[in-house]
C-alpha cells in the first residue's frame, strides 16, 4: 500500500467539504496531527470521544475523520484533567490526528442530509431545502420523494429501519394515517428549518433536537408532520459516505466507519 500522509488526504476531504462553507461560529479542520506523517487507516466517527478513540487505538488508526468539533469554544489548555485534554493527550500519544468536517459537510453536495434521505427511502433527485444564493445544488436539508406514498406510520417504520437504533427512537407528530410523499430532510437539529419546510410544501420533515413549542406550534399551524430522530442517528449515515470520498478519489487508505453509538442518551423507559 503505498502511503499517503496527512495533508495528502485532508486535501481530498477539504475540495469535498471546502471548509470557506463552514459556519462562521463553526471549528473545523485538522485538530491534532503532524501534516507530513503516515496515514494508513482512516476511522469515520460522528464523535470525537472517548468511546471512538478506544476504537481507533485498537484498531491501529492514523486518523479519525470526525463531524462534531472536538471544541467549538476557545479554550486555554489541554491539560489531562479535563474530558478533551485526555482525549487529545492520548490521540497524540498514539499518533492519531484528529480532523472535522461539520457544517461544511452539512451544506455539500453530497453532504450529510443527501445520505441521511436515502437512509429513509428517498428516492431520485435531491435538492436543498435551503440552497445558497450563490450556488443552489448546496446548502442545508435535502428535499425529495419517496417511490411510492405511504402513510406518515408506514413513513415513520421505514425511516426507523433505515437509520441505526438509538435509545431516542423516532417521535412523530401528526396523523400516523396521512398521505406522504414528499418530504424534507436535515442531518443534526433543525428546527431552525421549520419554517422553511411548511414553504417548500412537503408532507413531512425529518431532523433532530425538535423543541416541544415550535413543534407544537408548528403542527397546530397546519405544517408539514414531523419525525423527530436522535441526533447521532441523523447524521450516521453521511459517515459512508465520507469514507467513499476517499476511495472515489484513488486515496490508497483503508477506512472504517465506527458503529459506535455515542448519543449522549443511552436508555429510554
Amino acid at each position: 500500500m503505498a502511503a499517503w500522509n496527512l495533508t495528502d488526504v485532508i486535501d481530498v476531504l477539504e475540495a469535498a467539504y471546502p471548509p470557506g462553507r463552514a459556519e462562521s461560529w463553526d471549528a473545523v479542520g485538522l485538530v491534532c496531527g503532524d501534516p507530513a506523517q503516515s496515514v494508513e487507516k482512516v476511522l469515520f466517527a460522528v464523535d470525537p470521544v472517548a468511546a471512538v478513540a478506544d476504537e481507533a487505538v485498537e484498531w491501529g488508526a492514523d486518523l479519525i475523520v470526525t463531524h462534531h468539533p472536538l471544541y467549538l469554544r476557545g479554550t486555554t489548555t489541554v491539560a489531562a484533567t479535563t474530558p478533551k485534554g485526555r482525549l487529545v493527550h492520548r490521540l497524540i500519544k498514539n499518533d492519531i490526528a484528529l480532523f472535522t468536517a461539520h457544517t461544511n459537510a452539512d451544506v455539500a453536495n453530497p453532504g450529510v442530509s443527501d445520505a441521511l434521505a436515502r437512509a429513509v427511502g428517498l428516492t431520485g433527485d435531491l435538492v436543498p431545502l435551503q440552497p445558497f444564493a450563490d450556488d443552489p445544488w448546496r446548502g442545508l436539508g435535502r428535499v425529495g420523494d419517496l417511490p411510492e406514498e405511504l402513510t406518515l406510520g408506514e413513513f415513520a417504520a421505514q425511516a426507523a429501519a433505515g437509520l441505526p437504533a438509538t435509545a431516542w427512537g423516532i417521535r412523530v407528530a401528526g396523523s400516523l394515517s396521512r398521505r406522504v410523499s414528499r418530504v424534507a430532510v436535515s442531518g443534526g437539529a433543525g428546527d431552525s428549518l421549520l419554517a422553511t419546510a411548511r414553504a417548500a410544501g412537503v408532507d413531512v420533515f425529518l431532523t433532530a433536537d425538535l423543541r416541544h413549542h415550535p413543534a407544537s406550534e408548528f403542527v397546530e399551524a397546519g405544517g408539514p408532520a414531523l419525525i423527530d430522530a436522535a441526533h447521532w442517528a441523523t447524521e450516521w449515515p453521511w459517515l459512508d459516505t465520507a469514507a467513499s470520498i476517499l476511495t472515489a478519489r484513488g486515496v490508497n487508505v483503508e477506512t472504517r466507519v465506527s458503529a459506535t453509538v455515542t448519543d449522549a442518551w443511552t436508555r429510554g423507559y
